[in-house]
């Protein structure tokens, strides 16, 4: 408890409550509970360090009653310790399918997903635990050395980042099993964690026993490494910096003229789910064409003319209406002041609602001070606007014409003229 007591403090940077006035007034932790040692072990030590908790339940629906069994045990579990318990229900088979990833990826992502989803309202402080271990990172390094990771990869799991924290980190399976075992706990096992199918799984059943064969403390060797690794990172991590200010880089271009660096690259794209075989690419896409485009979980790479361009992936069509751009309508006596979110019309012109939707395909409009016709696509080609801002190009419109490709120009045949009696003026006011 000593060195679970000193690892929470110095590397999680967490405050041991030591009076319930104290615990009320720390930040709400949530424990990640699958009902396993580990979490179970970690649901009550952070209860008797005092912290205030509540249990967060995964039911991935998976194994069949298996998984059930877990529920009802982490519920008889959490109404024992006195502890509030939420659990969330996923369809992961489908999500998998849908997003046409494995499994366990999937089920990751809806985990984390989850859980931070109570991290993300306005001056929220709860922190999410979950319980991995010395054992567990140790196979994190060495999952990531396979994948060729860089030096980020090579610092293993944080204790904590970005709300979500892993106290257990200094304390080895062993030693939580002694601990449940000295409470007389018991717990749950997951019948997969015996299958080899994840390569997770046999680095733990095949690759860890040959190193401890090898080395009995191959463990306690490989997570040090992570932490020498995580304690130099800073000083990295501000030479990485100086580069990127050096090169022009910026969280959003990265000029094709630093692809020389494989490291620069490699740094500009962490965390943002990019692959190693896409990392290869873009490496190379000095010679590939203007236009070509890498995709992530959550972000979109574009090989534009000097640069690759970072954007987040636009949502699903069915979440369009979150991203539309709010207009404000007023009628005004004159044109004042202007600016590519503001517009002027003949609001007698306009013969119905104006709505806002993105660019379609075949879009087309007689853009301001012109006669004829023009697609959408090719004003913008004109303005040497790329793809990636292409995708998130809206227009207004009226009685199905376009009346305006917002931040650009509006379409003359709404134009104010001589005879206009009333103005309308629109102003495009952000997303909604």
């Amino acid at each position: 408890m000593k060195k679970l007591r000193a690892f929470i403090e110095r590397e999680v940077g967490l405050r041991l409550p030591s009076s319930a006035t104290e615990a009320e007034q720390a930040p709400l932790v949530l424990v990640g509970l699958s009902g396993g040692a580990d979490s179970t072990a970690l649901l009550l030590l952070l209860k008797e360090l005092g912290f205030r908790l509540h249990a967060l339940h995964c039911n991935f629906h998976l194994r069949g009653a298996e998984s059930d069994r877990d529920q009802a045990f982490v519920e008889e579990l959490c109404r024992q310790q006195s502890v509030p318990l939420s659990v969330k229900h996923f369809d992961t088979r489908e999500d998998a399918r849908r997003r046409g990833i494995s499994i366990e990826m999937a089920a990751r992502d809806l985990r984390y997903d989850w859980f931070r989803s109570f991290l993300r309202s306005p001056g929220c402080q709860n922190l999410v635990a979950v319980a991995h271990h010395l054992d567990d990172q140790a196979e994190t390094l060495l999952l990531n050395l396979l994948r060729g990771t860089g030096l980020r990869g090579m610092a293993g799991m944080l204790p904590r980042h970005n709300g979500i924290i892993r106290p257990l980190l200094c304390l080895s399976r062993q030693e939580i099993l002694h601990y449940l075992e000295s409470r007389n706990q018991t717990f749950v096992t997951d019948s997969t964690n015996n299958e080899r199918d994840a390569l997770r799984n046999r680095l733990r059943l095949d690759v860890v026993p040959l190193l401890r064969d090898i080395n009995p403390a191959a463990v306690e060797h490989l997570c040090r490494a992570c932490d020498n690794v995580r304690h130099s990172l800073p000083y990295y991590v501000k030479g990485i910096d100086s580069a990127f200010a050096e090169s022009g880089i910026t969280d959003n271009a990265f000029p094709l003229r630093a692809l020389s660096s494989r490291t620069l690259l490699h740094e500009w794209l962490a965390d943002r789910g990019f692959n190693g075989a896409q990392e290869e690419e873009m490496l190379r896409a000095a010679e590939s064409e203007t236009g070509r485009m890498w995709h992530s979980r959550d972000f979109t790479v574009l090989r534009d003319r000097d640069a690759l361009l970072l954007a987040p992936c636009s949502s699903l069509p069915g979440d369009e209406a979150s991203l539309l751009p709010k207009l404000q309508q007023e009628t005004v006596p004159c044109i004042g002041e202007t600016g590519p979110h503001i517009a002027y019309f003949d609001a007698d012109l306009l013969g119905g609602p104006i709505e806002v939707r993105p660019v379609r395909r075949g879009d087309a409009f007689v853009p301001f001070g012109m006669k004829g016709r023009k697609l959408v696509s090719d004003y913008l080609t004109d303005c040497k606007v790329n793809r990636l801002q292409k995708a998130g190009q809206f227009v207004a419109t009226c009685g199905g014409d376009i009346i305006w490709l917002i931040g650009h120009r509006s379409d003359n045949r709404f134009r104010v003229g001589k005879n206009t009696r009333h103005i309308l003026k629109l102003t495009c006011i952000g997303e909604q």
